[in-house]
């Protein structure tokens, strides 16, 4: 495959505003369904999970693969240290972190032994909301082992598997069936991804009432329930990564929403740490009552669950306390590497 034409570090604002958006909509996704439940009701913030869900995966996993060309033909040991060991340590790291606020109880009621048994069902079963950093690892590997295979047979079979709608209960042969040609597709088409960004950037108007008419179809079809249906959710998760990759080339082009950006930019460390401060807002806002309406508490726990990991780097890297967290340390590299430590990202 062409290689990309992208200095490594050098980073490409609407690729930051697109990551950006999608773990925004991936913590509002976790939050509202979680308030959901607890408060028993639906609010507002359901309606925009509900026509997020066709392109919320479809377009991180496509972005996933849009620079995998440049890394790809390197020697199996640099790939494997930064596309493998990279995400292992995160998720280990994070594993153990989220089971220390659930694990207590489970050792309590059903004894210790309950626990290693989760710990290592975790290895082969992603744990909770750290699947998809167990994924993109199987991913990078299967793409290194498939790089001389024919793109058109690889996406001929990864878009026979999504259509196939599988389910069988195990996460990584389930979403590697839905998941893997949107990745697959990100590797492939980067160059016409690329190209058809800058002609967003020429075509503002143009761009944005095409974002009006998928935004409209999308919405009916998510309306009426036939959004998932398989062969509709392929194309509509192909649409809607195009509205959010033009939408990031919008804000871009006008630098609005930086935040926004920001949080893109640090897209693995919200992910990584949002469940806690999600948990905690809602537990508070539940208890407290300060806030009933369901839709307003939604909104408050995503804003939560963003925010508070990014204070939390921002405060570890201004310390230095806790950097482990959100950078690997070079003990846990195949090869040195300086600087010592290399972020999440």
């Amino acid at each position: 495959m062409p290689r990309i034409a992208v200095p490594e570090t050098e980073r490409i604002a609407w690729v930051d505003y697109s990551k950006g958006i999608c773990i925004v909509l991936v913590v509002m996704m976790h939050s509202t369904l979680g308030v959901g439940n607890a408060a028993g009701g639906e609010g507002f913030m359901h309606h925009v999970v509900a026509f997020a869900l066709p392109f919320r995966m479809p377009d991180f996993f496509l972005i996933s693969g849009l620079f995998l060309s440049r890394v790809i033909d390197r020697d199996w040991r640099t790939y494997l240290d930064r596309k493998v060991i990279h995400f292992a340590y995160f998720y280990i790291l994070w594993l153990v972190i989220q089971g220390a606020f659930r694990w207590p109880e489970l050792a309590m009621t059903d004894g210790p032994v309950a626990v290693i048994e989760q710990f290592l069902l975790a290895l082969i079963e992603p744990f909770g909301t750290l699947w998809f950093i167990y994924l993109l690892p199987v991913f990078f590997v299967a793409a290194k082992l498939m790089r001389n295979v024919p793109p058109v047979i690889v996406l001929a079979l990864g878009t026979a598997l999504q259509i196939a709608d599988i389910h069988t209960g195990w996460t990584v042969i389930d979403e590697t069936a839905e998941r893997f040609v949107f990745f697959a597709i990100g590797w492939y088409a980067a160059p016409l991804i690329f190209a058809y960004t800058d002609r967003v950037a020429q075509n503002i108007g143009l761009a944005a009432i095409g974002l009006v008419a998928w935004a409209v179809m999308n919405g009916t079809l998510v309306h009426f329930d036939v959004a998932m249906l398989p062969g509709v959710s392929f194309v509509l998760g192909l649409m809607g990564a195009g509205a959010v990759v033009t939408t990031g080339v919008l804000l871009s082009r006008y630098k609005l929403a930086e935040a926004l950006r920001y949080a893109g930019q640090n897209s693995i460390v919200v992910y990584l740490a949002f469940f806690l401060p999600m948990v905690v807002t809602r537990l508070v806002l539940l208890k407290t009552g300060v806030v009933t309406d369901v839709g307003w508490m939604s909104l408050i726990v995503t804003a939560s669950a963003v925010i508070t990991p990014l204070l939390l780097h921002l405060a570890v890297k201004k310390t230095g306390w806790g950097l482990f967290l959100f950078e690997r340390p070079a003990r846990f590299r195949l090869e040195p590497r300086s600087p010592a430590l290399q972020p999440a990202e």
